[in-house]
């Protein structure tokens, strides 16, 4: 299993509406665009589509933009790479001829494909944020 380039894309900017979600403002695409690196008529499409699949909603108007639908515990990667890829990730593997060998190995492969369905339905937006906010380093103050 790999993470598209447009999933990718799609939770970078989830993830930062996740953090302004707290103090309910409103996000436009420049601005997300610009803080995440994405071009900005490709996120406009990815929010168009997030916005249709009811993760993200829209605000018309000179102070519009984007904004979570849901709280960002309320959200998990699943959703979000569902709603973008528009596809059961735990579809089962093809077999072409069923030997025992070939058997074994698209089993261990299902297995490891359930694995990462069940840490993507289990790691929210919020678990990013709170990852992110650890790996950020503490202002410190010195004084001398």
């Amino acid at each position: 299993m790999e993470l598209s380039c447009k999933s990718e894309y799609a939770l970078l900017a989830l993830l930062e509406l996740a953090q302004h979600y707290p103090d309910g403002q409103v996000l436009q695409i420049k601005e997300i665009a610009a803080h995440q690196s994405i071009p900005d008529r490709y996120l406009e499409q990815l929010l168009a589509t997030l916005r249709r699949q009811g993760l993200v909603r829209s605000q018309r108007g000179a102070k519009g933009g984007y904004s979570l639908a849901r709280a960002p515990w309320m959200i998990s990667l699943l959703d979000v790479i569902q709603a973008i890829e528009g596809e059961d990730l735990t579809g089962s593997v093809p077999s072409v001829d069923s030997t025992p060998e070939r058997e074994v190995l698209r089993k261990a492969w299902q297995d490891a494909q359930a694995a990462a369905v069940a840490i993507l339905q289990k790691t929210t937006l919020q678990d990013l944020c709170d990852r992110q906010a650890q790996q950020q380093p503490a202002n410190l103050m010195y004084y001398i």
